[in-house]
């Protein structure tokens, strides 16, 4: 299981984590998914084997964020 922190700095209310949180937990593959709306990031663990890094972050991007990292 791989655990990655990714900057979203849009995010800033509890409609913003509820909807990344309910798109990437969707995902094959990802096991957990938080979003802190306080810090701006989003943590993910995920399995290398079943999904890719650069999917979840065109994920977060198809919900109208930036992500960096």
């Amino acid at each position: 299981m791989t655990q990655v922190q990714l900057q979203v700095p849009e995010v800033h209310c509890g409609h913003c984590k509820s909807s990344l949180e309910g798109a990437v937990g969707s995902m094959g593959g990802v096991s957990t998914v938080e979003v802190s709306v306080s810090d701006a990031t989003i943590d993910v663990a995920y399995d290398e084997g079943a999904v890719e890094l650069d999917s979840i972050k065109a994920t977060i991007e198809e919900q109208g964020y930036a992500v960096f990292g």
